[in-house]
């Protein structure tokens, strides 16, 4: 009985704090209602991890970084870490859920899950732990994280304790910081690296034979274009990474909340307003077309001016590098349509 109190005064102050009647509709109160949560739009899953912070006392922004980041590993390891709910990204295995020595692999009853030490939770009222129910796998995650303290070390510590995966702290930190800057689940958006429109020129470069360094292989798109002319942030994200590599002269790496490392390289400076950790918007200047790399820090001029634009998707524990072509090919058609439906 407490708990179902406990479920009904959260989903009041749900109300209470402004998500208004359709955003209250998104939320379910019931198992059976919870099955026709479809969550087609991203921002109709934002009331829902407001709910679970009511119940944990971690930010909404913090919930949604743990579903987000579960969900780029879904994604990336989609055999290895298939769906249990409907819409949330979250994969528990039975033991985690269950307790490790429990001996009844499918138990759904919260009390003997806890007493084995599983995580599984009831989420949604029902008086049942349930894997594949989102909102029990949703405040399961956020109460095993939660139970190591609200405060921002403290959320830190917890993703670390559930992960063991210094990886998974960074990630799950920077989608936080993502949702909390722009307030919105919804992070889509994209831009083409240089200005549309402007003297630029690529292909397919995608696994050619590299000259310097030993042998490699080519791990992105090359870009040429004048000097100095401006790149841009593709994506929404975090950057992640600013200075000097010996390949890549000066170069940039954003984190975008699809865990997508985007790399920009060869530049000839950056906008002097960037710092690492900072939250960049599609579109946005990130530094100018260069040609530096290939030595120490400062060796410009070994090859034309262009820049080398990368894409690396986050597997948990390993980083793979994908043809970036076809995404540029996109971004570029999209900025040149609505370019021209402006009557620019």
């Amino acid at each position: 009985m407490l708990k179902r109190m406990m479920f009904a005064a959260a989903s009041i102050l749900l109300l209470s704090a402004g998500c208004g009647a359709a955003s209250a509709a998104a939320v379910p109160e019931s198992a059976g209602q919870e099955q026709a949560l479809e969550a087609s739009s991203k921002e109709e899953r934002k009331p829902v991890y407001a709910r679970m912070a009511l119940l944990t006392g971690l930010s909404w922004e913090q919930v949604a970084a743990l579903d987000q980041y579960e969900r780029t590993l879904g994604k990336a390891r989609p055999k290895s870490r298939p769906k249990l709910g409907k819409w949330a990204g979250l994969y528990v295995t039975p033991e985690q859920w269950t307790g490790a020595l429990n001996p009844d692999a499918d138990d759904r009853n919260p009390d003997s899950i806890l007493v084995f030490g599983g995580i599984g939770k009831d989420g949604d009222g029902d008086g049942k732990a349930d894997p594949a129910s989102d909102l029990d796998l949703l405040y399961s995650q956020s109460a095993a994280v939660a139970k190591y303290g609200t405060a921002p070390d403290d959320f830190v510590i917890g993703v670390w304790e559930y992960y063991h995966n210094i990886r998974a702290v960074q990630r799950v930190s920077q989608f936080a910081q993502l949702y909390k800057t722009y307030g919105r689940v919804d992070l889509s958006g994209s831009a083409f690296p240089v200005p549309v429109g402007t003297n630029y020129s690529y292909r397919s470069t995608w696994g050619t034979a590299r000259g310097w360094g030993g042998h490699r292989t080519h791990e992105g798109t090359d870009i040429f274009a004048d000097y100095g002319l401006p790149v841009r942030s593709t994506c929404y994200g975090i950057v992640e990474n600013m200075g000097w590599n010996n390949y890549g002269g000066w170069r940039i790496g954003i984190r975008d909340a699809e865990n997508r490392y985007h790399y920009y390289a060869h530049l000839s400076g950056f906008d002097k307003s960037l710092k690492t950790g900072q939250a960049v918007t599609p579109g946005q200047t990130l530094g100018w077309v260069g040609s530096s790399g290939y030595g120490k820090p400062g060796t410009s001029g070994k090859f034309p001016p262009h820049l080398h634009y990368g894409i690396y998707r986050d597997r948990g524990m390993v980083e793979w590098a994908f043809d970036p072509y076809p995404l540029l090919k996109q971004w570029e058609r999209q900025e040149l349509k609505a370019k021209k439906a402006k009557g620019k």
